[in-house]
């Protein structure tokens, strides 16, 4: 598979590598670890080459090439059409628009793959940055549902349909 890059007006998505994944979580901590989901991890062992569905990216700064985040699919489409996005900011770049960026660069790429029909999100169950990111993104919140991993989050949903 080729590497994949996504350009947006401020960020470059680029598309991690099995080793560079890998090597992520190997510095995380193990409370960051335990917030991994066990399928996701499943599919980062058995990858062998770069996958935008499973290994993620890092959010560069295209201004000064600074490393600002990371955002990625929770794995490939599934039997329905659906994939859940995630994205995160590092504290010192909060607050310039980035999260918004890499959702929407998120659902742009998933919605060009024909197999894609639904992306989806899930937040804490409050009002936060993270909800605000997926309304300026087009998300409706459509309830309250127990992740197996999070717990209770409110979920949220954009259907290829409704863009």
């Amino acid at each position: 598979m080729s590497t994949i890059n996504i350009e947006t007006r401020n960020l470059m998505l680029v598309l991690q590598t099995p080793e560079e994944t890998r090597a992520l979580i190997d510095r995380m901590t193990l409370s960051e670890k335990a917030e991994l989901s066990a399928d996701w991890l499943t599919l980062v062992d058995s990858a062998t080459s770069a996958d935008p569905w499973i290994h993620g990216f890092a959010l560069i700064q295209r201004a000064d090439n600074a490393v600002v985040g990371s955002c990625g699919f929770k794995g490939p489409p599934n039997a329905d059409g659906a994939v859940e996005i995630a994205y995160g900011i590092d504290p010192n770049y909060r607050g310039n628009g980035y999260a918004t960026e890499a959702a929407q660069a998120l659902v742009t790429y998933a919605f060009k793959n024909s197999k894609v029909h639904m992306v989806s999100a899930h937040t804490l169950p409050k009002t936060n940055a993270s909800t605000r990111v997926l309304v300026k993104c087009g998300f409706k919140q459509v309830g309250e549902v127990i992740d197996p991993d999070d717990g209770p989050v409110w979920r949220w949903e954009k259907h290829k349909d409704s863009v």
